[in-house]
């Protein structure tokens, strides 16, 4: 029984090492509103503060380093980018990297690159519709509490 344990033990403590930094950084709905206003996200492509926060709880639940395989591409970050379209994993056959940027980049702390590419994304596309997470849960949808007490 105690050498069970001794190598349970050991197994979880090696298990947490061999998988370092796929925790980032959760960051508050509070801040992230505060993040975006700064970054001019109120009113662009006719979106809202909410629409953008609505996303992020859905698609990343607000943690930087938040990482998705969706089988021949991935997703990746705050805003949950993708590399068949945006981004360059350097995995993703036929990928396009339309804001010129490694996917890495995309799962750090610091939200700079992130913004820049979520914003030519919804330049591009003219609005949100890329992301899933909006569409099947934000959009057309009373979402006033998202922002509510920032």
């Amino acid at each position: 029984m105690r050498n069970s344990m001794l190598f349970f033990g050991f197994l979880l403590a090696f298990l947490g090492l061999a998988v370092p930094g796929t925790e980032g950084e959760i960051i508050s709905r509070c801040e992230l509103v505060k993040i975006l206003r700064e970054h001019g996200f109120e009113g662009f492509e006719g979106t809202t503060i909410a629409d953008w926060i609505c996303l992020v709880q859905h698609e990343s639940d607000y943690n930087t380093k938040a990482y998705n395989n969706n089988g021949p591409s991935r997703d990746y970050g705050i805003f949950q980018i993708n590399s068949k379209y945006w981004c360059n994993d350097g995995k993703t056959s036929g990928a396009v990297d339309g804001c010129h940027i490694s996917c890495s980049e995309l799962m750090t702390n610091d939200l700079e690159d992130d913004i820049k590419c979520a914003k030519k994304i919804a330049r591009d596309a003219h609005g949100l519709t890329p992301w899933y997470g909006w569409k099947n849960h934000c959009e057309g949808r009373d979402l006033s509490s998202y922002v509510k007490g920032c």
